[in-house]
């Protein structure tokens, strides 16, 4: 089978497995330590262990996971031809190499998105382990909530942001990635922080088990019809927001006020009922509660919970089938 007919994972893969790295002979390791003569499969080596930072480095940049393999891709096609004796700090370097690789993807989708139909959301993702959770900075950096937050800001200051708060990386080390003096990082830096603090609700760490109970009760009230139950379980500013890139039937603006959205799943889970081939699954994505909807085989959508202070705040819907393809693939995320 040829490289076109793999999907940007596989592809990623075959290439992590050392093909096409260029022999390389070292005068120093990182940290100048006693000279090495680089292996033909020491570029794979390095890449593939830092991959879960970098891919979760793209992710929050871009929002979405297809997109963040295909940087990832791009990006080892470069590192495949670095002549490895140059690099002092392979995490540093490749950071650098996957954000520039993130910008030039983000900046290109956003001359596109004029052309988008209805509200726009993350790519919801599914994490191969529940461990990040307990990492309070990761869980919330890859929450919803933040990445929708995250899409105010501009591609720059977005990747400033993501790089200083979420991995801890030197004003230096940003502007090598972005373009900038180390001065106009620190600046770009405040910047973002002061806006996305004061757009920001949630502050501390969220009680994962809680939030799982209040999201089975929801689910529950909606299953019976019990609008009561429904609407004391919602924050009364609760917003239902649904992604459908004009490819799927969804309501097209979002839908504010508890009354409101308890209608709304009422009505969605009355439908489920008299539908046999229609059926919930429930799930974890982007570290919070999340329900899976299918009619029979076929993926109708999903949607996810924010919960804070004991009341849901938030529902965001998947409709568009291109960001529904993968949400199935499971992914690796550090900070490390």
């Amino acid at each position: 089978m040829g490289d076109a007919a793999l999907g940007p994972q596989a592809r990623l893969d075959v290439l992590a497995q050392g093909r096409s790295a260029p022999r390389a002979a070292g005068s120093r390791t990182e940290g100048g330590q006693q000279a090495v003569t680089t292996t033909p499969g020491e570029h794979a080596e390095r890449f593939t262990v830092l991959r879960p930072l970098l891919f979760t480095i793209a992710y929050e940049i871009l929002g979405s996971a297809t997109e963040s393999d295909d940087v990832l891709q791009d990006s080892y096609l470069r590192w495949a031809e670095v002549e490895l004796s140059t690099v002092r700090d392979t995490k540093s370097y490749l950071a650098q190499l996957v954000t520039r690789e993130a910008l030039n993807a983000l900046r290109a989708r956003s001359r596109r998105r004029e052309d988008y139909i209805g509200p726009w959301l993350p790519e919801p993702l599914l994490l191969e382990s529940r461990d990040a959770a307990s990492d309070v900075v990761l869980a919330e950096s890859v929450s919803m909530a933040m990445l929708v937050l995250l899409e105010t800001l501009t591609p720059d200051e977005r990747a400033v942001f993501v790089l200083r708060e979420v991995f801890g990386f030197d004003y230096d080390e940003i502007a090598g990635a972005v373009g900038r003096s180390a001065s106009t990082v620190r600046q770009m830096a405040h910047r973002a922080r002061e806006h996305v603090h004061a757009r920001r609700n949630r502050f501390g760490p969220v009680d994962e088990r809680r939030t799982e109970q209040i999201t089975e009760q929801f689910l529950a009230a909606a299953s019976t019809g019990d609008m009561e139950g429904l609407m004391s379980l919602l924050s009364p500013g609760v917003t239902w927001t649904a992604d459908h890139g004009g490819k799927a039937a969804a309501i097209r603006r979002p839908v504010v006020g508890a009354r409101r959205v308890a209608a709304l799943m009422a009505r969605l889970f009355e439908v489920a009922r008299q539908t046999p081939a229609m059926r919930f699954e429930t799930a974890v994505y982007n570290s919070a509660p999340a329900v899976v909807v299918y009619t029979g085989d076929h993926l109708e959508g999903l949607f996810m919970f924010e919960v804070i202070e004991d009341k849901i705040t938030n529902l965001y819907a998947m409709r568009n089938p291109d960001k529904l393809a993968g949400i199935t693939i499971p992914r690796s995320i550090s900070r490390q």
